[in-house]
């Protein structure tokens, strides 16, 4: 069959680019690497000596072997100056009682003091392999992490974090051009893209909706519970996917996942990148990365990031102006404290918007046909929205591996709109039956985000253990304007579907206000978790979150009031099984506040659950390859599911239901030999179904598939190529029955999605690159999330040039 030639054509393609890049990645580790130890710059503020190693072994790109066992407890003073590798790391183990070998082939090795003068040859054995991972992934090469702290606040290796964690990292967003969360979002394992609209997106993971967002571990769900507008991954050195409930740090706990966008950092040296891009309908971008020290001390430092993106689309009439902007400094105040002051802001003016979207199926049940360019945007209507966020830190050493943060942010997302929405179903043979609701729209939404964490070691029964412990408050103010009409013709009726709309008449809107909404939440809550070192091989994680939530004010004629207090739970455990793979296994439990309003304007109320999960996780390589195997099972109550649209007085109505999930997931990312990078992942739900057995939100697919791969070729060290694919099963919408009784079903069936990327290194400060999406044309609905949708983007293509210092 045509459609299983393409899905079986585009994972072939992808598995013959990854062994092509293992073969060639196998050739090109003949022979060695001669020492870099030519001076160079370092700008390191004092801490701890594990962490001055890392940095010393990253920047200079030099081998770097140790017992962490040796590093605990231990600080290394500031390194500054112009230095060898070698003497950089003799100045760091300055009075630690701790020396420095190099071995022949150019390893740094720290050792011990011996104080007999004798060097023991024999204890100078090691692997050789790349400096350890940190919790950044700028300049690793890598498409993995080698810490997070999103589960616990705790910095954990992924093998060491009882969770799946899956990892888009700076350069996999890089390489495959992921310039928007949507995007970026593709590339996660399980995660499901629902584009329901140009400018809104819905995001789903094991089988249930993703509502929290966090910048740096801090945020608050979105008031309307999905995302809106397009946002730009410019600013973030890699994005977090924490798999099932966040009920400790992230409070309300949700049972899908947390996403959490780690901002990039100022880095000490000068560091500078600019391209500029030209893509198919005539899409143009341009993006700037500035960043290094602000004084010659390097004690200040800086970083201004900018994007600018203007085009066309494939969708009649559609396009938009996106500009992207990112400014932080940072000063060390002494030896042990780093404050930081940032702003980000992104204002998008997208034209000929969709306000739900095309509908799918004639009135005798039959499906409609349609281009990939349809669209029901008249040519009036338009999404204006920008988003600002000023965030302040500090970041403190307490001594004795003890650290501290203090955080502030404020966030300001505000928009003007004006769209039309189509409902009803047409009559086949006249195309009519179609009526329009049209709305010229204002909102507001204002953040105030408070937190404060401190954590560090503690002794007990002969054992370091780690204890977390915080603070935060949130505020949400959130208020909305809406003036709405139905054309005045046939009382809102609409022409001929086949005509589409595009040159329909804007209405006056001069009815006046006809909704309104104005609430304001708050969140209080402390927080705890302590990681207890039961035995060498065993660690136990339990921790509580106390919350105390109340909202008031009104939405759209609902009251919008309630209190709760709430405890939440989390415990985890890690049992190490070899030095590589560990066991692992987490609880938690689901509670969160819905904005949501029923068909008789009153709120939908809080979903409660739980969540658990427990699997096998490994690492490799120093950290530089991590692979997880899980399943879980979730329980949600009284989750809120759409149910219709007022065309009365404009507004979504939902309904409580209970659900259930069971599933699987399967993930590997980072390097399978040096110059090979890879991330895939594999996720099935079981069952997903309500209290009666029946299965429950059929629009997420059962079975989703993704694997990016890219290598440079040692023939031709300057190219890097790469591919990814995403693959999903069947989804559906069971839409009742015709006036005859026939079933109506809207169907989108499996199909897969093929990217390939090529970059090619001019020079050693420019470089060429071309991305193609799509390659093999596949015509797809963006999603069934509602019973409306629109074809997905066909092939098209972009060219880059950039150049780095």
């Amino acid at each position: 069959m045509p459609h299983s030639s393409l899905r079986l054509g585009s994972l072939a393609l992808a598995v013959a680019i990854a062994m092509g890049g293992l073969a060639f990645s196998a050739h090109a580790q003949e022979g060695e690497q001669t020492a870099r130890t030519a001076a160079q710059k370092f700008t390191i503020p004092a801490g701890p000596l594990g962490e001055t190693l890392g940095r010393i072994a990253r920047e200079s790109g030099r081998n770097l072997s140790v017992d962490p066992a040796l590093l605990q407890g231990r600080r290394a003073p500031a390194i500054r100056g112009q230095f060898s590798p070698e003497e950089a790391v003799r100045q760091a183990l300055a009075g630690s009682g701790l020396e420095l070998f190099v071995t022949g082939s150019g390893t740094l090795s720290v050792q011990p003091v011996n104080n007999s003068g004798v060097i023991d040859l024999e204890a100078i054995s090691v692997a050789e392999t790349e400096p350890e991972l940190g919790n950044m992934t700028e300049g690793t090469g890598t498409y993995t992490l080698g810490s997070s702290n999103t589960a616990t606040k705790m910095d954990l290796s992924l093998r060491h974090t009882p969770q799946t964690i899956t990892v888009i990292s700076h350069d996999q967003l890089d390489d495959f051009k992921l310039d928007t969360v949507n995007d970026a979002l593709s590339a996660a394992t399980g995660v499901n893209v629902q584009r329901v609209e140009t400018n809104r997106t819905y995001f789903t993971a094991r089988g249930f909706d993703i509502s929290n967002f966090q910048i740096d571990g801090l945020g608050q769900p979105f008031s309307t519970g999905e995302q809106m507008g397009d946002l730009d991954t410019s600013f973030y050195d890699h994005i977090e996917v924490l798999k099932g409930a966040n009920g400790l740090t992230a409070n309300p706990g949700n049972p899908a996942a947390t996403i959490n966008f780690v901002r990039k950092r100022p880095t000490a040296d000068f560091h500078a990148v600019t391209s500029v891009g030209y893509g198919s309908w005539n899409n143009r971008r341009t993006d700037i990365d500035f960043s290094g020290a602000l004084n010659s001390s390097g004690t200040i430092r800086g970083r201004l990031v900018g994007s600018a993106q203007k085009g066309d689309s494939y969708l009649d009439r559609y396009n938009q102006e996106k500009y992207s902007f990112y400014g932080i400094a940072e000063a060390d105040l002494g030896s042990n404290n780093v404050v930081s002051l940032g702003h980000t802001e992104q204002i998008n003016r997208p034209n000929n918007t969709m306000w739900g979207a095309l509908p799918l199926y004639y009135s005798d049940g039959s499906k409609i046909h349609y281009s990939r360019s349809d669209t029901a945007a008249p040519n009036w209507s338009y999404w204006n929205t920008t988003d600002r966020r000023t965030f302040l830190e500090l970041h403190s050493d307490l001594g004795h591996d003890w650290k501290s943060e203090l955080s502030l942010n404020f966030r300001d997302i505000s928009g003007r709109y004006k769209q039309l929405s189509v409902s009803g179903v047409p009559d086949k043979e006249t195309g009519l039956g179609v009526t329009g609701y049209a709305s010229s729209y204002r909102s507001n939404e204002r953040q105030i985000h408070f937190d404060f964490y401190a954590k560090g070691p503690f002794e007990l029964l002969g054992r370091t253990h780690q204890l977390m412990f915080g603070a935060s408050w949130s505020r949400l103010r959130d208020h909305i304007d809406s003036y709405d009409e139905s054309y005045a013709d046939g009382g809102g009726a609409l022409p001929s579907v086949r005509r589409l709309w595009a040159t329909f008449p804007e209405p006056a809107f001069d009815n006046g206000r006809t909704g309104f909404a104005n609430f304001t939440n708050h969140r209080r809550t402390l927080y705890a978790a302590l990681n207890l070192s039961l035995t060498d091989k065993l660690n136990v994680i339990a921790g509580i979150n106390h919350a105390q939530i109340k909202s008031g004010g009104v939405q759209y004629a609902a009251s919008h009031d309630y209190r709760y207090t709430r405890n939440t739970t989390y415990f985890g455990a890690t049992y190490d099984l070899t030095d590589n793979l560990s066991a692992y296994a987490s609880y938690t439990e689901i509670f969160n506040p819905q904005n949501e309003i029923t068909q008789d304007r009153n709120l939908v109320g809080a979903v409660q659950g739980r969540s658990t999960e427990a699997g096998i996780k490994g690492e490799w390589f120093n950290k530089r390859l991590n692979a997880s195997l899980s399943i879980y099972r979730t329980v949600q109550n009284n989750l809120a599911q759409y149910a219709g649209f007022d065309n009365t007085s404009g507004f979504s109505y939902y309904e409580g239901v209970n659900n259930r999930a069971r599933g699987f997931e399967a993930d590997i990312s980072g390097q399978l030999m040096p110059g090979w990078e890879i991330n895939a992942g594999y996720s099935h739900l079981f069952t997903l179904e309500d209290d009666e057995g029946h299965r429950a939100r059929t629009f997420v697919p059962k079975t989703n598939l993704y694997m990016a791969t890219s290598a440079r070729m040692p023939f031709l060290p300057a190219l890097k190529l790469g591919a990814n694919v995403t693959w999903q099963s069947n989804i559906y919408r069971d839409e009742g029955e015709t006036s005859t009784g026939q079933d109506i079903i809207i169907r989108q069936g499996s199909y897969a999605i093929t990217n390939l990327m090529g970059r090619y290194d001019i020079t050693k400060n420019l470089n060429i690159a071309m991305n193609v999406n799509n390659l093999f044309d596949k015509k797809y609905l963006t999603s069934l999330y509602w019973n409306q949708s629109y074809y997905g983007a066909p092939r098209n293509a972009m060219v880059t040039l950039e150049w780095k210092n």
